[in-house]
């Protein structure tokens, strides 16, 4: 028996006016599927020159992007409707002429209608559309713009929906963030230590590697070529115990000298070569985050790294003790001395800072927010370089500055660096 046949008794104007209905929404359908692609693709450039156009169409290409969530709303509102309108004319226009038998009505109005469907409707006008989004987005500009009026209501209630499940989405992340910020607030009323430190809990997963580094400046490194002598009086007059050693200069760290590992040779001559001591350098760039830093530290079994920027060259230096810093506060040992400090308060608001402190961590030492300095900074990290962005110059000994309710005056001075900046906090 034949899986399909034609009906013997076709009614022919019942099949002309299902074929057009189903031409039409299929064209509907492209046109939805098109115009999405069309005017989410365009570029910002692209964008500019309607605006830049004083002509109808223009306008209407400005006027739908100017509310994206309304426009999106209006083309899935249009695109489902008329796809499921699709799907129930096109099954109707079969059953009008085709009579199945077993499986094969499911697997045609199933498998062709929506193969057809797709191709036509959504495939086609959609590759068309990506490579030509500006002329598409102006061609279904108008009719996009009178479709948004006519379903303006199901837009309406979509957008207010899709609002309401993302709020409900990130209600946990946020309630985490609010219970963070409430045991810093519970901790006001007990020490001092204590707030700082659910602070640095707070600021932890959210402070760069670049806020509490140490500068390039303040390296002390090794030449590669040097003899043993140099090697130890550095160590002795650094008090450090790991050194980064470099080539012909901080581009070129070669690795890093633990003093633990010279121990056993402390009493061998000049011609030692200390070099074959040398451990691999770690580097890590200076936007990582000291959360993903800790980890890294935890993984490779390493307290030391060598910060670089997007050129691969020597930033400064950051170690395990400067992240751990940021939770405890200052960790102090016997080779530490009060030179070491960033900065000391003299008065009420009233601070002596060290020129090469970090912009996030002077103004938390100062009670500002985080991004206070934001709209002035520019490209500094440190205050040195905040202080160059106001003056707009080389800062001088002597100058004074004024910047959001802070007085800095340039206390002392390095050569050409700045060093000590006294500040003075508007009370």
């Amino acid at each position: 028996m034949d899986a399909i046949m034609i009906k013997e008794s076709i009614d022919l104007w019942a099949i002309i006016g299902l074929s057009l209905l189903s031409v039409v929404l299929l064209m509907l359908s492209a046109m939805a599927s098109g115009s999405e692609v069309a005017f989410f693709s365009l570029t910002r450039s692209e964008i500019e020159d309607f605006e830049a156009r004083n002509d109808a169409t223009a306008r209407r290409v400005i006027d739908l992007l100017s509310n994206r969530d309304r426009l999106l709303a209006t083309i899935l509102v249009v695109n489902n409707m008329v796809n499921i309108c699709l799907v129930i004319i096109a099954t109707q226009l079969v059953d009008e002429i085709f009579i199945f038998t077993g499986v094969w009505e499911f697997v045609f109005n199933t498998i062709v209608i929506t193969f057809l469907l797709l191709l036509f409707g959504e495939i086609m006008p959609k590759v068309f559309s990506q490579t030509r989004p500006v002329k598409m987005a102006a061609f279904f500009a108008a009719p996009l713009k009178f479709l948004r009026w006519l379903v303006y209501p199901l837009a309406f209630i979509l957008i207010r929906t899709s609002s309401r499940v993302s709020r409900l989405a990130t209600k946990s992340a946020e309630i985490s963030i609010e219970e963070l910020a409430d045991a810093v607030d519970l901790a006001e009323t007990g020490s001092e230590e204590e707030q700082k430190m659910l602070s640095g809990i707070v600021s932890f997963g959210q402070t760069e590697v670049v806020e509490i580094m140490h500068s390039r400046v303040d390296i002390t490194g090794l030449e590669f070529e040097a003899d043993y002598d140099e090697v130890r009086r550095v160590i002795v007059e650094t008090g450090y115990s790991r050194i980064p050693v470099y080539g012909d200069d901080l581009d070129d760290v070669r690795g890093v000298l633990y003093v633990k590992d010279l121990l056993p040779h402390i009493a061998k001559g000049n011609d030692f070569r200390w070099q074959e001591l040398l451990r691999k350098p770690y580097f890590v760039p200076e936007h990582m985050m000291i959360d993903d830093l800790l980890k890294e530290f935890q993984k490779k079994k390493t307290h030391i790294a060598i910060v670089v920027d997007e050129y691969g060259a020597t930033q400064g230096l950051v170690s395990l003790e400067d992240i751990l810093e940021e939770v405890v506060g200052e960790i102090t040992d016997e080779s530490d001395n009060d030179e070491d400090k960033l900065y000391e308060k003299i008065g009420e608001r009233t601070y002596i800072f060290d020129a090469k402190i970090h912009i996030g961590e002077f103004v938390r030492a100062i009670g500002y927010d985080e991004d206070a300095f934001q709209d002035v900074e520019g490209h500094a990290e440190t205050l040195a370089g905040l202080m160059m962005e106001l003056k707009r110059d080389l800062p001088r000994r002597g100058d004074e500055l004024s910047s959001h309710g802070v007085k800095f005056f340039i206390a002392t001075m390095d050569g050409r660096r700045v060093d000590k900046i006294k500040v003075e906090v508007d009370g």
